[in-house]
């Protein structure tokens, strides 16, 4: 038995946020040991001139403040997306606001982008050493914001030039009006800032953009939202954020507000990002995410059109060794294809 095999039984013996600190809290403490990484060629792959030795990431919120980052890419991660932070730290929505579904192998929350602010999310980030490993920027807006969009181009301004890539997340469902950033015209203006803010930085490299979306989008509105990543020529997307659905759940608490995430997402996100990968003509890197929690939902997200996944809600049930069991997994259903290495595999379920 893992480690966290031994302590979940103790972990699900406190509410969800507060398991969550503890495991903050050991993870800084340097407790939980580094994990061997199956390092492999097959796995490798170069995207935005970054070198990610595998295609499994941890998606933002579970390090909102940048404070573990390095002892999760020693579990395994290929990457790790930091964040989501805002300009002001805030405290979230009232508790509870996270709730487990074993059940259904899900977690609701409505968190509402609860951190500690750019100053203190900076500090974190300027320890940071290029060896460490591959880390993202996750951006947000404040909740009581008056100018949501000039809430990203603060956070951009900022934070330029001490993450590797850096994700506007406009498609949480638990900041008020926040998902209407997703439409034509206010993302023509988000997206036209945020280059223009990138392309004044006086930086060697400019960092990629990527947007991340809601599952929840009908076929107009995945439409509009591919012409204009194409339009402004954004480095990527990530699909997807949580969903607002609640289709044949079990648990009794599928009623509570907040956005779904873990397996009752895998379907509907792998809609969206299929989806998504046919409207951009696979002309950008899409990142896929929902309901990944082995090596061959993770494989069936590349196959889909996904160049790298992400995943955080099955960290709840199976703990941060998944990575490095997911990895080993996808090794061997490459090479079950007679694949030679990731990128051959990526968006394959179209051609």
């Amino acid at each position: 038995m893992n480690l966290y095999g031994l302590a979940k039984p103790f972990l699900f013996m406190f509410s969800p946020e507060q398991a969550h600190s503890l495991a903050i809290a050991a993870l800084k403490a340097g407790i939980v040991p580094p994990l061997s990484d199956p390092r492999s060629r097959i796995l490798s792959q170069t995207l935005w001139g970054l070198n990610f030795p595998n295609p499994v990431g941890l998606a933002a919120g579970f390090d909102k403040n940048a404070e573990v980052y390095r002892p999760m890419l020693s579990q395994g991660f290929g990457f790790v997306e930091t964040g989501t932070v805002t300009p002001l730290a805030q405290p979230g929505n009232d508790k509870p606001r996270i709730f487990r579904l074993p059940e259904d192998d899900a977690v609701i929350n409505r968190l509402g982008f609860n951190n500690k602010g750019l100053a203190y999310y900076i500090d974190q980030l300027k320890h940071r050493k290029i060896s460490d490993g591959i880390v993202g920027a996750n951006i947000g807006a404040n909740k009581l914001s008056d100018d949501p969009i000039n809430d990203y181009v603060i956070g951009l301004e900022k934070v330029l030039g001490l993450a590797d890539y850096f994700t506007i997340n406009i498609s949480s469902p638990n900041t008020p009006g926040l998902r209407k950033l997703q439409g034509k015209e206010a993302l023509d203006e988000l997206l036209s800032k945020l280059k223009t803010v990138r392309e004044k930085a006086d930086l060697d490299k400019k960092p990629p953009l990527i947007l991340k979306i809601a599952p929840d989008l009908d076929g107009s509105e995945c439409e509009d939202i591919a012409d204009i990543i194409l339009k402004h020529e954004m480095d990527g997307l990530i699909v997807s954020n949580t969903t607002l659905s609640r289709d044949d759940l079990k648990s009794e608490l599928k009623e509570e507000a907040g956005g779904l995430s873990g397996a009752p997402l895998f379907d509907l996100s792998t809609k969206v990002l299929s989806d998504m990968y046919k409207l951009t003509k696979g002309k950008i890197p899409l990142i896929g995410v929902g309901g990944i929690s082995s090596g061959k939902e993770a494989y069936a997200k590349i196959k889909a059109g996904a160049s790298l996944v992400q995943l955080y809600s099955a960290l709840v049930y199976h703990g941060p060794g998944l990575a490095t069991t997911i990895n080993r997994e996808l090794i061997a259903l490459l090479k079950k294809d007679g694949l030679s290495n990731i990128t051959e595999a990526i968006g394959i379920d179209h051609k």
